[in-house]
């Protein structure tokens, strides 16, 4: 378990092939010094799902550590700089992409938590999400660039239609599409003491209820457990994806 030095932050993380894969196409990347977090969820098929995943969880970083003052940093520069972090990300997964055969179709979707000074700093594209639960309150702090997302955002279906519709899984933005180049959906979130933050690729909301999400993010425990924990009741609720998870204490 790794701690921040500004804020205490304790973390957990777990990522699984689960019961219906053969292979794990998620990633997760936790910088050394906390400063970022980042859970990557990679489409294609084969190993191409897997390569655009590890591509995202490299690139980002760099980009990050270049681009951004961890300890002073203005709110605008910070959304830019995860911006252009994606745009290069993904501009880099579709050159790749167009040379390699193999890598055709290859896309990930990407969710990360940037650390600056005393905010975190929220982006994501595609459908892997953060959550954060406060005073017993779950709130879905991401936006999926999914076509059911936007059908509920249109107002032609409900949220709970969402949940089983079959274009729930058709993303219509992510990272090696020409959309991606549009950057990310980004918010600032000013953590509390007694924070929870909750960032998942849709393995974990494939197999789990926002009820049942909340309760296993409530657990009093360490957070490692708590990452063990969620991705335990995703695979046992039915999920039929790879499943991954890092789970965010402030403390």
């Amino acid at each position: 378990m790794q701690s921040h030095d500004i804020m205490k932050l304790q973390i957990g993380q777990l990522s699984i092939t689960g019961n219906f894969r053969k292979n794990n196409e998620d990633n997760l990347h936790v910088d050394d010094e906390l400063r970022f977090l980042i859970v990557a969820d990679g489409m294609g098929g084969q190993s191409a799902g897997e390569k655009a995943s590890q591509l995202a969880v490299e690139l980002v970083p760099k980009k990050l550590l270049d681009l951004i003052d961890f300890f002073d940093d203005s709110e605008e520069h910070v959304h830019e700089a995860i911006n252009e972090a994606i745009c290069h990300a993904n501009g880099e997964i579709m050159a790749l992409g167009r040379i390699d055969p193999d890598l055709h179709n290859m896309g990930t979707t990407i969710v990360l938590l940037v650390v600056v000074g005393d905010e975190f700093f929220i982006g994501n594209v595609g459908d892997s999400r953060c959550y954060l639960l406060r005073d017993g309150q779950l709130t879905l702090l991401t936006k999926d660039h999914s076509l059911t997302q936007a059908l509920v955002e249109a107002g032609t279906i409900s949220q709970e239609e969402a949940r089983s519709h079959r274009y729930k899984n058709v993303l219509y933005r992510y990272l090696g599409s020409k959309e991606g180049a549009e950057g990310a959906f980004t918010v600032t979130s000013k953590p509390r003491p007694g924070d929870r933050y909750l960032l998942c690729t849709d393995g974990v909301t494939d197999g789990l209820t926002d009820q049942e999400l909340q309760e296993v993010l409530a657990l009093d425990e360490d957070p490692q457990i708590v990452a063990d924990r969620m991705i335990l009741s995703a695979q046992n609720g039915g999920s039929r994806d790879n499943i991954t998870c890092i789970v965010v204490r402030v403390d």
